[in-house]
């Protein structure tokens, strides 16, 4: 789970730590073009990333009764798209950025795709001594290769019965700390069955139910080391959080069933680069940038479920799909009693 949770906060910070003197050229460029390229760069990873955490928030809309559990460890990932891996980057919508062979735009990588061949921009700024000056730089490709297709993200879940049909959820992903990494993630959701609420309810084949979940990953990676740039207190943080709400329908079999669903995400996602920048050229160096920027991308998509449950005693496992932006997969290994 640990590499799963380190990958999950990687897309956060490739923009930062992958060229390190292309940033320090971006950064040199202004921070107003080094906002809007880390902004569409990373849109497509943390919007990914939205989509792949809210997976397997339920398995069945049978709403367990009072006192009835269930503990699950849940895997989940969202599929990349070919149109997620690239994007149109204009030079039109930048002040110092252009490319050498006068092209006014080119599709080049986000986070998630790669540059083959590679791309390389021209970069303009104002030397203190020497005036304008031109340097060219490769731009960032993204995580892996063209061909890394998931977003994965991982937690541990519970579920309790209360009564009436309704059931409470939470889920978490323990708090990771390195050197340079914390990472944490927490949600909560209340699903409530209706056909409970019916007469004939234990003669019903299927159950309906719904259910509002909260999902917030809370995340920093100390860039002092690593940036390639001087100064003091570097580091990204990034807040993500989600609802989704979800109407659900399920068999009541007692071995195998299967269910399926109608929902809808939205969510925010939320990068500031923080700290002191110092942008160097040789023995030069340009006024401290403080906290440059802040990006920012959001979701909001419906998306469809369908999913099958094996139950074999307190062992239950199931998988499903969700079809959406960013169609995600996911299995779950669940114990519990009812």
């Amino acid at each position: 789970m640990k590499k799963i949770t380190l990958f999950m906060l990687l897309c956060l910070v490739t923009i930062t730590t992958k060229a390190q003197s292309d940033i320090d050229a971006l950064l040199a460029a202004g921070v107003d073009d080094a906002e809007r390229f880390a902004n569409d760069y990373l849109a497509p990873g943390t919007n990914g990333l939205m989509h792949s955490m809210n997976a397997n928030w339920f398995n069945t809309a049978d709403a367990k009764p009072l006192g009835g559990f269930e503990i699950s460890v849940i895997v989940n990932a969202a599929s990349v798209k070919d149109e997620s891996k690239m994007f149109d980057l204009n030079v039109a919508d930048y002040s110092n950025i252009s490319f050498s062979d006068s092209s006014t735009s080119k599709s080049v990588a986000t986070v998630l795709g790669e540059n083959d061949p590679a791309v390389f921009v021209e970069v303009e700024y104002e030397d203190p001594i020497f005036g304008n000056q031109t340097e060219s730089i490769e731009l960032p490709t993204g995580i892996g290769d063209g061909s890394a297709n998931l977003l994965p993200t991982a937690f541990i879940q519970g579920a309790l019965g209360l009564s009436k049909g309704i059931e409470v959820k939470a889920r978490f992903v323990p708090k990771i700390e390195t050197d340079d990494v914390s990472l944490s993630m927490y949600g909560a959701g209340l699903q409530v069955e209706f056909t409970k609420w019916l007469p004939a309810d234990k003669l019903l084949p299927v159950a309906i139910s719904g259910l509002v979940a909260y999902t917030h990953i809370d995340g920093s990676y100390d860039l002092t080391e690593s940036s390639g740039i001087s100064g003091e207190n570097q580091r990204i943080e990034n807040k993500t959080s989600t609802l989704l709400l979800q109407l659900i329908a399920s068999t009541k079999l007692p071995v195998i069933n299967f269910y399926g669903g109608l929902g809808y995400i939205k969510g925010t996602s939320e990068s500031d680069l923080l700290g002191t920048y110092r942008v160097t050229n040789g023995v030069l160096t340009s006024e401290p940038i403080v906290d440059p920027f802040s990006i920012s991308s959001e979701v909001a998509s419906v998306r469809g479920t369908i999913g099958t449950k094996l139950k074999l005693g307190f062992f239950r496992l199931n998988a499903e799909y969700h079809l959406s932006e960013f169609d995600a997969f996911s299995i779950g290994v669940n114990f519990g009693f009812r």
